[in-house]
């Protein structure tokens, strides 16, 4: 049997992401998180990367598993670097509530998958259902920065 713990995981950063994205203002979203992040920013950067998982979640068949051609990365900083911008650029307001519906649409999606066939459970899986280890990881940052 594999591990599916992830759901409770993923289910309890999620509403922990709708509750932050609920009550930010303007002036938060604006507010830096790093060098490279406003808090708006990196919740734009947690959807883009759900928006992947999704993506590769789409692509799951039963019968023959992930197609060859969808393999993750080993080094994904060219990707961030690269995204950077175009994040952004896009409405404060309407890359956090993205970010929720994008948070949504993936934990639902990775809760109907075979969890014996998703990474950790199948180290050779390009998708990791525990989508709340990077939520999490940013949420943390944009807690920091709040104060």
């Amino acid at each position: 049997m594999s591990d599916a713990s992830f759901i409770e995981d993923n289910a309890r950063e999620l509403q922990r992401l709708r509750d932050l994205v609920d009550g930010l203002t303007d002036e938060q979203l604006r507010t830096p998180v790093n060098q490279h992040w406003t808090v708006a920013a990196a919740l734009g950067h947690v959807a883009f990367w759900d928006a992947r998982a999704l993506y590769l979640a789409e692509r799951f068949d039963r019968a023959t598993g992930f197609p060859d051609d969808v393999d993750e990365p080993e080094n994904v900083d060219w990707i961030n670097d690269s995204t950077r911008a175009l994040i952004h650029a896009i409405d404060r307001r309407r890359v956090a509530e993205l970010t929720v519906r994008t948070a949504e649409d993936i934990d639902a999606r990775v809760a109907e998958l075979p969890a014996a066939k998703l990474w950790p459970n199948d180290p050779d899986s390009p998708l990791n259902g525990r989508r709340a280890t990077h939520r999490a990881e940013h949420l943390n940052e944009i807690d920091a920065a709040l104060g």
